[in-house]
């Protein structure tokens, strides 16, 4: 089985007592572990996949907290390294009342953006594997020429790049995300998720099926675009298709996208990066469902490392 390597933040998640515009009773905050990169550990980790985790934690109470959750759900630490010039980032969490969120991020200054390629375990691209990022590791200079070194680095180790758009603007110092820094890192990839949202904002002016024929031309072999409830669709050379996800009720959707790309990678880590993955269309085709379901089982829990589904929990949903 391939092993997934993912890097990035890792946070906490202040998750309100409030949906919506309910203002009754005091508003409460929840902690829970978090942050894109470690969501996606955390998935794979869960579905029986040997998963981990790159990034930088605080020396502190915060930090202590995340890599406890880590490691209870089986995500390899040992390229996990700790600071004490930045404290663990916080992520307060609103919710209105369909589940979907708002974050205020305390970042930066945060430990996760002073990772470098030191810190990188001796070694760590010596066998193959899918290595995972996502652009909320491009928001500062020194943090985003480590992240694109390290995808270089793994592209040319033989491993499979994945990356996931999930683009938060207010952690760019300019309030948007810089889409020439993150078309880089997304045409470092193999495999690329976006949602319908992201697309439409990182294409600019250049029209929807040009923009995605220009980041296959430069050698992502599969491109998929969520869209909230709506139809996932998969595109790559030669193929193009759609499946809906099975519907739910949301109670928080902050793990969702995460859940879905950390099943997608799981399949594919299952199967193997080898040969032609990218055009073997049955393994496509029932990679995505599994992922869909992923995701819908994730957005029916609060909270992100808890809500995260194991093989057992997709059994159930899947009937």
């Amino acid at each position: 089985m391939t092993p997934v390597i993912a890097f990035g933040e890792a946070l906490v998640d202040m998750l309100s007592s409030r949906l919506g515009d309910a203002t009754e009773g005091p508003e409460t905050f929840t902690p829970y572990a978090g942050g894109a990169p470690a969501n996606v550990a955390v998935a794979c980790a869960r579905l029986g996949v040997p998963s981990r985790f790159l990034g930088m934690l605080g020396d502190d109470y915060f930090g202590d907290f995340i890599a406890t959750e880590l490691a209870s759900h089986g995500v390899d630490l040992s390229g996990t390294a700790r600071t004490r010039e930045a404290r663990t980032a916080l992520a307060f969490v609103s919710r209105d009342a369909a589940g979907e969120r708002t974050f205020d991020f305390y970042r930066p200054p945060a430990a996760d953006l002073l990772y470098r390629l030191e810190h990188l375990p001796a070694g760590i691209f010596a066998h193959p594997a899918i290595v995972h990022f996502c652009t909320n590791s491009l928001t500062e200079s020194k943090i985003g020429e480590t992240t694109l070194a390290m995808a270089d680095m793994a592209n040319r180790a033989g491993c499979l790049v994945s990356v996931d758009a999930n683009l938060r603007h207010n952690l760019w110092e300019s309030g948007v995300a810089d889409i020439t820094l993150t078309t880089r890192l997304l045409d470092q990839a193999g495999l690329v998720k976006l949602s319908t949202d992201e697309l439409d904002y990182l294409r600019g002016d250049h029209p929807v099926e040009a923009w995605l024929a220009e980041r296959l031309a430069t050698g992502v072999k599969l491109i998929v675009i969520t869209d909230g409830a709506g139809p996932v669709r998969t595109l790559g050379v030669g193929r193009d298709f759609r499946i809906t996800p099975p519907k739910v009720q949301a109670v928080d959707t902050t793990a969702g996208g995460d859940a879905f790309i950390g099943g997608l990678l799981a399949e594919l880590a299952e199967r193997g990066i080898e040969g032609d993955w990218h055009q073997d269309d049955a393994f496509l085709e029932r990679a995505v469902k599994i992922a869909c379901h992923c995701g819908a089982h994730a957005v029916t829990r609060p909270g992100a490392y808890a809500a995260l589904p194991t093989r057992e929990d997709l059994a159930m949903l899947r009937g």
